[in-house]
């Protein structure tokens, strides 16, 4: 099959069904010869990353609009203008296979119709992209209400976080530590081939290439594994010590899970999870690390239904988010994320703290993580919590990464080279006699 015609499929479910890149793209590959997997996935993300612009540039090529009902046909015309502004295969080929797509996507009325789209684009080139730099959503290539935000929220940084969000993220491994030191490392992927050099945190490296995860050495032996460095900074924070009873909570896909465990391997760990269907990603990751962790279905809202009574000494809570701090590495983020979620994201980073604070001992550790950039689910959400819970204490994160806020710390897309991260550090203290709530009434 046309492999433009499989991304304007996949596309299609992502734009017209509002499905996820990583949902929808296993399948598309499988439908994929080997050889133009790599395009497949360039065509999708590439039109993902720069929607906002490609679909302002098909606006005003159309004589009428699309009807809501062919995502696809839109799809296909956003894929065929993506190579014409952003890939370097030739343009007579670019729109011949993007208009021989069309036969087995079975709409043999838009054969005509994206020839001359792209065959317009292609005559009104300069006229477009003075339109498109006259547009400050379309130039940005991000969605207005994003724009708006980080505006507020970084009102000196938002235009290098706009540019960061619209790179390919660099490739960043973790460095399993209980096998091999990181330069010990680094020589193995150098002797086959692969080009690496540290990054911002001692257990990471980046290769120069994105590559097959399972081709490295010693992957399936554990020896290293795919993530952001950024996200490589959670299990230090924590500083769990050996024999702690720790919970990992929102674990899934086990990243996490899993550097806490070779950082210190002798812990009683917990990895909690809503959906026991993702914690399944978790035993697989901690299956080919050779680590081990009680794995719960729960939600950490409501302890009650799974708690056992006894207090954890360390807590890690990676909450769900907007994830506007990972765009650069899911750039359908831009296509799914409405503003309208960013308040009851928020609601639901407050309950889960709210949830999880009494099953933390006195003298205990919680860790907040967010992959966003908003504040309105980082610090405000941070100093909502210290506002409302006397027993609980920032500690502050002192770190030449980032930026020091009123309440936590934010890395921002591409700083140290590191995906955009927020972390608060909460300490539980014992109330003194006198700060114990009073039971009037009881």
């Amino acid at each position: 099959m046309n492999v433009r015609a499989i991304a304007a499929q996949a596309l299609g479910r992502v734009l017209g069904e509002g499905q996820s890149l990583a949902t929808v793209l296993p399948s598309a590959l499988e439908l994929t010869g080997l050889g133009e997997r790599g395009l497949l996935q360039e065509l999708c993300y590439g039109v993902c990353r720069w929607q906002p612009r490609l679909q302002a540039l098909l606006d005003r090529l159309l004589a009428r609009p699309l009807a809501p009902g062919e995502p696809v046909v839109r799809s296909l015309l956003l894929v065929g203008l993506y190579q014409l502004w952003h890939l370097r295969v030739p343009e007579h080929a670019a729109v011949a296979e993007t208009v021989a797509a069309v036969r087995p996507l079975r709409k043999p009325w838009a054969a005509g119709l994206v020839n001359a789209v792209l065959r317009s684009a292609l005559r009104r080139r300069a006229e477009l992209e003075a339109l498109i730099e006259a547009d400050a959503e379309a130039r940005a290539a991000h969605p207005r209400w994003l724009l708006d935000w980080l505006r507020r929220d970084w009102p000196d940084d938002w235009p290098a976080i706009v540019a960061a969000n619209n790179v390919r993220p660099p490739f960043a491994l973790r460095i399993n530590r209980l096998r091999l030191d990181r330069e010990e490392y680094r020589q193995r992927l150098a002797a086959v081939g692969y080009a690496a050099g540290p990054a911002a945190v001692e257990t990471a490296l980046t290769l120069s290439a994105p590559a097959d995860p399972a081709a490295l050495p010693g992957f399936a032996e554990g020896w290293v594994s795919v993530q952001d460095a950024g996200a490589q900074l959670a299990a230090p924070l924590l500083d769990v010590q050996p024999g702690q009873r720790v919970l990992d909570a929102c674990a899934a896909p086990g990243g996490k899970t899993g550097h806490l465990l070779e950082c210190t391997p002798d812990l009683d760990l917990t990895a909690l999870d809503c959906d026991a269907g993702r914690l399944e990603r978790v035993r697989d990751t901690l299956a080919r690390l050779r680590l081990n962790a009680r794995l719960l279905a729960g939600d950490a809202r409501r302890p009650a239904d799974w708690w056992d009574g006894a207090p954890y000494d360390r807590i890690l809570l990676d909450a769900p988010c907007s994830a506007t701090g990972v765009i650069r590495r899911h750039p359908d983020i831009k296509l799914l994320r409405r503003e309208s979620d960013i308040a009851a994201l928020a609601e639901r980073q407050q309950a889960l703290l709210a949830g999880l604070w009494p099953l933390l001992r006195a003298g205990g550790r919680l860790l907040y993580v967010t992959c966003s950039v908003l504040r309105a689910e980082n610090e405000q959400v941070a100093a909502a919590f210290l506002a409302s819970h006397p027993d609980a204490r920032e500690q502050p994160i002192l770190a030449d990464w980032g930026h020091a806020l009123p309440h936590g710390r934010q890395i921002l897309p591409d700083e140290g080279g590191m995906d955009g991260f927020y972390y608060a550090a909460l300490r539980k203290q014992a109330m003194p006699p006198e700060a114990e709530p009073s039971c009037r009434g009881c």
